[in-house]
């Protein structure tokens, strides 16, 4: 995902001082602005350079971990913070002078500098909080667990036999096993890192002024109201989520038995596809409104043509390119890894990476042929796009206009991609029905995917702004990430948690340090591109029923692209709302476009529940966490490597670099 170009961003430049870019006193405005240009294109271009080698390092620990793998990385790691601090310093020599400037983009590209980020932290607490980070992402990308029909096969990875059996088993037992043994073999055993790195974490951010981490991941949005803003938007989306919600419990109940799965309570946490049930999409047959249809699930069919990886990127490369947008450089087909090697240990978790220099873009992602992975594989692209737009700007705003429109970018195609019509065109359906019933089962297994992310995207930054503001204590963070499921979701853990339990590391962004709301933002702002691109490519006429915003494909609308281009190309150098405005002709976030493209299933839904007696919403009287006692089987299930202690490895990005990116623009992918 987005994280990995965070290296690409310099804060200054390790260079030879030159009278020419220090201020002096007595000069004219223009003189000096003129003195501060040279000054940033030698931070452009000496960040480029470091920035190349930071990220180099970063790709071959996560590509293959290795012990001096692990060694690279973490010298680049300090090698990199040391050079952060220096040229942070020449910067601050500007400070009281660009602040009186004329010139906008001068401005805008000293406030992005003037944050030291994490390298602001003193060397040996740099190193510890560079090494927890380290020891979480190895904890989580090496995890395994037993197997649970064959108990003495204890290889199992979450990619691809955990994600796999979550996918397709429907046996109760055997969902519950995986999900019960993944959060001991990788969420349990990173509890006290993530303590300690809070601790450091929060004194990097007080070293930068916020009051905590979390502020200091709210910045880049450049919004005082940010927080209410998001809670606005949630409470937009509430009604359409909880009649999802009620007709899914239903639909599971029916199968599972009400013993399992009640009639006004949360939903089990393991029966919905998804290791997190952050989406229900891989239930779609259980839960399918009209069966006998036809499918847009076109797994088989890629499986049947003889679908591979590189196909899936070629695939999504000439969409790009039928809009007019950028093809993928030579570089990218070289260096990435686009299937798992065997052999070794890697981070599998789908990322796009930027190397800072303008030609080297590159995607990690452990590709199965799934209609799944497809879009993944267009979500990863477009990352790549936006990095191919903005390649000509300098390296400071070489990045979204903020963190959720970087997520945005390959989602928008994707909405395009998984229709019928599209899937269609491209040899991947025989035929498009005209059908009402067809409509509704397409609209929900969309919304099993969109509709059902959300609550999720919203609490996982939720959780840790309250960790990081110390609202609420270590001996109370995991009953606090229950609470907020059971309230957000409707969601409870199949069986009883505990503070003995870190569930919450058992999603790679929280180990990883990837901050979460960007996806939540992305999949609010992604409805409101594809409203906006639809209306240039004359594929939606809110005047005309016969073109919905559902059924819209903009493949091969170029003045889609060439609108689309032109906001990708503005990269962070302008306010998150102007970028918004030249593409949609608005300035806000705003949640009625997923509302309008899922409100067939809506009317549908309410009508079906009504029909059904479904109770809206969930109540209970269970007790899904207690600070007392462990919940238990701390290793039963556990694969022996897994029980064993981690050794220090390195993750998959400079923390500096990372914390950075979050201040500036803020990578995921992976869901």
């Amino acid at each position: 995902m987005l994280w990995i170009w965070v290296c690409c961003l310099a804060l200054a430049a390790a260079f030879p001082e030159e009278p020419a870019s220090t201020p002096e006193g007595g000069e004219s405005m223009e003189e000096l602005e003129a003195k501060a240009r040279i000054f940033l294109e030698e931070i452009n271009a000496q960040g480029s350079v470091e920035c190349t080698q930071a990220t180099m390092a970063n790709w071959k620990y996560a590509s293959d971990i290795t012990e001096n793998h692990r060694k690279e990385k973490a010298a680049a790691q300090i090698k990199y913070a040391a050079w952060e601090k220096e040229s942070w310093q020449k910067v601050n020599k500007w400070k009281g002078k660009w602040q009186k400037m004329s010139d906008p983009s001068i401005k805008r590209q000293f406030k992005f500098l003037s944050i030291l980020g994490t390298a602001a932290l003193p060397k040996m607490e740099l190193e510890k909080y560079n090494n927890l980070i380290t020891e979480m992402g190895t904890i989580y990308s090496t995890a395994k667990i037993c197997d649970y029909k064959k108990k003495d096969s204890c290889k199992l990875n979450l990619e691809p036999e955990l994600t796999r059996i979550l996918r397709t088993s429907r046996d109760y037992s055997e969902l519950e096993h995986v999900w019960k043994m993944w959060r001991s073999a990788s969420g349990r055993r990173m509890r006290g890192h993530y303590q300690q790195f809070v601790k450091l974490a929060n004194k990097a951010a007080k070293l930068n002024d916020f009051e905590n981490m979390g502020e200091m991941w709210i910045y880049p949005y450049e919004s005082d109201t940010f927080r209410s803003d998001l809670q606005h938007l949630f409470m937009q989306l509430k009604p359409l989520y909880e009649q999802l919600h009620a007709y899914v419990r239903r639909k599971l109940r029916e199968y599972y038995g009400e013993e399992h799965v009640s009639k006004r309570g949360p939903i089990p946490a393991h029966l919905m596809g998804n290791m997190w049930a952050q989406s229900w999409a891989e239930i779609y047959d259980l839960v399918i409104p009209y069966p006998g249809k036809t499918s847009v699930d076109v797994t088989p069919q890629m499986v049947q043509q003889g679908y591979n990886a590189r196909r899936m990127f070629e695939l999504s490369e000439e969409f790009f390119t039928s809009l007019n947008l950028t093809r993928m450089p030579d570089e990218f087909w070289q260096n990435s890894i686009i299937e798992k090697p065997q052999g070794r240990e890697l981070v599998c978790h789908a990322s796009a990476w930027d190397f800072c220099n303008g030609k080297d873009f590159r995607i990690k992602q452990c590709t199965d042929i799934t209609m799944r992975d497809l879009i993944t594989v267009h979500h990863e692209m477009g990352h790549i796009q936006y990095y191919l737009q903005y390649k000509h700007l300098p390296l400071v705003f070489q990045h979204g206009a903020n963190p959720g429109f970087h997520e945005a970018v390959g989602d928008v195609l994707a909405l395009s991609v998984a229709t019928p019509k599209h899937l269609h065109k491209v040899g991947l359906l025989d035929h498009v029905e005209e059908d009402y019933e067809v409509d509704i089962n397409f609209l929900m297994n969309m919304a099993l995917d969109k509709i059902t992310f959300l609550p999720f995207g919203y609490l996982m930054d939720l959780w840790r702004w309250d960790v990081f503001s110390g609202r609420v204590p270590f001996s109370g963070w995991n009953c606090l990430w229950w609470r907020l499921r059971y309230e957000l979701q409707g969601i409870k853990p199949p069986v009883m948690r505990s503070e003995y339990d870190f569930d919450p590391g058992a999603k790679y962004h929280i180990g990883a340090n990837v901050p979460y709301i960007r996806y939540f933002v992305s999949f609010v702002v992604q409805f409101q591109f594809h409203k906006a691109l639809c209306m240039k490519a004359g594929e939606y006429d809110p005047q005309n029923a016969s073109k919905p915003l559902h059924k819209c494909d903009i493949y091969q609308s170029t003045e889609a692209g060439n609108a689309l281009g032109d906001m990708l190309q503005m990269g962070s150098s302008k306010e998150w709302p102007d970028a918004m405005e030249a593409l949609t002709g608005v300035r806000e976030m705003d949640a009625s476009a997923i509302r309008e493209y899922f409100s067939p299933l809506e009317m549908w839904l309410k009508e079906d529940n009504e029909k059904h007696g479904e109770f809206i919403g969930w109540e209970t009287d269970e007790k899904f966490c207690s600070s007392e006692g462990v919940s238990g089987g701390a290793t039963e299930g556990m694969s022996e490597e897994a029980t064993s202690e981690p050794t220090s490895a390195a993750l998959c990005c400079t923390p500096a670099s990372l914390l950075l990116l979050l201040l500036v623009a803020l990578l995921s992918r992976i869901c």
